[in-house]
């Protein structure tokens, strides 16, 4: 397993290394917080980013299976979003946040839309995206 972030900056790696045992399955995470880098370490495709945007089911959906393949692993949760307070706009408010989740081959995407600070923004696109690794894994059982 391993994870693949922006908007969260290593936050959801910091809750799954915070479980003790946790190395025996958790290999790592990639923060690409710039579209340089969600292309350079993901393989997220420029087109991909032209046409929905960094923060898009597209994009979760790409940043997810980029990270399984380059790391060669069996699961995955990713992560893109807007956590403000700048940032928004009428389309794409603060607080719009997409996490794709990759279980068995099977990618699942998910939109959210927190409202709050900053820090409550990335809380609770954290807690959503364990939350949907979880379930994605028990569907896939």
């Amino acid at each position: 397993m391993g994870t693949a972030e922006s908007c969260t900056g290593g936050g959801i790696a910091k809750h799954i290394t915070d479980i003790p045992g946790i190395s025996d399955v958790y290999k790592g995470s990639i923060i690409a917080y710039s579209n340089e880098m969600k292309r350079l370490l993901l393989d997220v495709s420029e087109q991909t980013l032209e046409d929905f945007g960094a923060v898009s089911s597209e994009t979760a959906a790409e940043m997810v299976t980029g990270l399984v393949k380059k790391c060669q692993l069996q699961t995955g949760i990713s992560i893109t979003g807007i956590a403000g307070p700048t940032g928004g706009t009428s389309y794409k408010p603060v607080g719009l946040v997409y996490i794709a989740t990759y279980v068995n081959g099977e990618i699942q995407t998910v939109k959210n839309e927190f409202s709050g600070d900053r820090t409550l923004i990335r809380e609770n696109s954290i807690l959503a995206a364990l939350n949907l690794f979880q379930e994605h894994l028990n569907i896939s059982d």
